[in-house]
């Protein structure tokens, strides 16, 4: 009987999900593993809800957002009974790996499965691009585009009515995207947890800006930063004008992904099959510069992502 793998979508969805999944299945039937697919995340391995994956299985999936193995939380692992269900679970189906795609809880869940003898290799994929040790998650690129392309429209409008606009990005924690689509986009401003915005300046030059000829003004506000409908209220009592807000929400998490993106989960979907084909285990594929590497899960665990204040600079830069 041929060796079984398992693979698990956890936490958020993040486009490219499916291309990974997908090189996951092509790579491990290549190498004569049988694909066992676990779904809605973790509950699946509490629930007894699995499948199994094969090449035809998984055709036509690599331009679709989502998971076709759907994906939901699962606190029930931070206790001691439900990892040990898991556990159970994997030992039962008798296999030999398990290949996690998710953020920093799936990490965190994947790190513990190791310590009850499971193997395991994580791929990160996460549109706000947060997880330490990676350049880049899978789905980020993708959720950059959505975003960037939503704010061209929008800048559309606020030039005909000459308005400011506070457009909210996801990003719960940092703003990594927030960031990146200012730039892209060509925004004005910019606000994210990492900095602290000094509204007196930001309302001195939105002024400033509209004195110098511009008929459109954006920032581009990540949701982790606080309210973006009281930040654009004390932003208009404050200068008088008109300003509105956008909330881009969970757009940016689904649609197709884009090449980047299919080609960076398909990459990462290979190395971790061959990962667990050599017999390693506890790793986090990672793209660092330029390369598609991996990186012991010990050494980044419950470390922080650091802001690149030097990006945050490039875009006060070129604002005026």
């Amino acid at each position: 009987m041929a060796k079984k793998i398992g693979v698990i979508t956890s936490g958020g969805d993040a486009p490219g999900m499916n291309a990974a999944v997908r090189a996951i299945v092509r790579r491990g039937i290549s190498l004569g593993y049988h694909m066992i697919g676990i779904r809605k995340g973790f509950k699946g391995l509490l629930e007894d809800d699995f499948t199994t994956l094969t090449s035809r299985s998984v055709s036509r999936t690599i331009n679709f957002g989502g998971t076709i193995l759907h994906t939901a939380r699962c606190p029930e692992t931070r206790t001691v009974s439900g990892m040990n269900r898991a556990v159970k679970t994997i030992k039962d189906l008798d296999l030999k790996g398990v290949v996690i795609i998710g953020g920093d809880g799936s990490l965190a869940a994947g790190n513990e499965l190791v310590k009850h003898g499971i193997k395991v290799i994580n791929i990160p994929a996460s549109i706000d691009n947060d997880i330490f040790g990676t350049d880049e998650t899978i789905g980020y690129d993708t959720a950059l585009n959505t975003a960037v392309e939503a704010i061209d429209k929008i800048r559309d409008t606020a030039t005909s009515h000459e308005r400011i606009f506070v457009v909210e990005i996801m990003g719960r924690e940092h703003g990594f995207l927030a960031m990146d689509v200012g730039i892209a986009s060509g925004c004005e401003f910019i606000v994210v947890p990492e900095v602290k915005t000094n509204m007196n300046s930001m309302v001195n030059e939105l002024k400033l800006g509209k004195e110098r000829g511009k008929t459109s003004q954006i920032i581009a506000f990540a949701e982790g930063a606080g309210s973006s409908w009281e930040f654009a209220k004390k932003i208009e009592d404050m200068t008088g004008l008109e300003v509105r807000v956008s909330i881009l929400g969970y757009i940016q998490r689904g649609g197709r992904p884009t090449a980047r993106t299919r080609m960076l989960a398909s990459q990462f979907g290979n190395l971790a099959v061959e990962l667990l084909h050599a017999g390693k285990s506890n790793l986090l594929v990672i793209l660092s510069n330029g390369k598609i590497s991996s990186v012991p899960i010990a050494k980044i665990i419950n470390r922080e992502k650091k802001f690149d204040k030097e990006k945050y600079t490039l875009l006060k830069n070129l604002s005026i």
